[in-house]
């Protein structure tokens, strides 16, 4: 069996004009998820990301040497897109600047977003699990034996759940669980594909790691 080592992006910069940016904490975690995995032996065959910046930001700050391929499957949805879809354009102010009345919202329009209840989104649930499908299946389609991908969590959300045979909901509820960097690990061979580690952050286990945690 090959694994596939997900990573989520590191802290990218909320409520800042430009959210595709990655902080000074998430360059930080970048390196000391890079650090970990090299410490532990544990040396990618292939790199891959999505084609956003704070994807490539973090790879480029875990240290890895190699050149990496990109899929566009391994995109985030557009959660500024989904909300705009669904407030018709007129997002309320408390869900654009508080935090936790911004992810309360994002989850409710998610849920929606899957039972297509508003129109106007660029991208349909159906459209947003084909691409991951398919990044999926070119990730996996390879002779290496460590594959290792800078996504984003939805996308881990939508890896876990659909490897677990669970339903929609659940990609929303893992997403909002996955902290930045972490790890969600899966074994692949041929049309086999299993989870075999979820959210793990060992990286941020000591005094000094705790500080680095984030979720956004």
């Amino acid at each position: 069996m090959a694994e596939l080592l997900v990573i989520r992006h590191g802290q990218a910069s909320f409520g800042q004009d430009d959210y595709d940016i990655l902080s000074d904490l998430g360059h930080r975690q970048s390196e000391a998820i890079g650090a970990l995995l090299r410490e532990a032996g544990w040396e990618p065959d292939r790199l891959i990301t999505g084609t956003l910046r704070r994807q490539k930001e973090t790879l480029a700050s875990m240290g890895f040497e190699a050149a990496p391929e990109e899929h566009p499957g391994f995109n985030e949805y557009d959660f500024h897109d989904l909300l705009m879809a669904r407030f018709a354009g007129e997002v309320p102010d408390l869900v654009k600047g508080d935090r936790k009345t911004h992810f309360r919202a994002l989850r409710e329009t998610v849920f929606e977003w899957q039972d297509a209840a508003f129109d106007g989104a660029a991208e349909t649930y159906a459209e947003f699990a084909a691409r991951v499908a398919a990044a999926r299946a070119f990730a996996c389609d390879t002779e290496a034996r460590r594959v290792l991908v800078v996504s984003s969590g939805g996308v881990i959300g939508q890896l876990t759940a659909t490897a677990l045979g669970a339903d929609k909901r659940h990609m929303m509820e893992l997403n909002l669980q996955i902290k930045n960097t972490a790890l969600t690990r899966f074994m692949f061979k041929g049309p086999r594909f299993s989870l075999h580690e979820f959210n793990a952050t060992p990286h941020f286990m000591s005094p000094d790691g705790a500080a680095l945690v984030s979720y956004s």
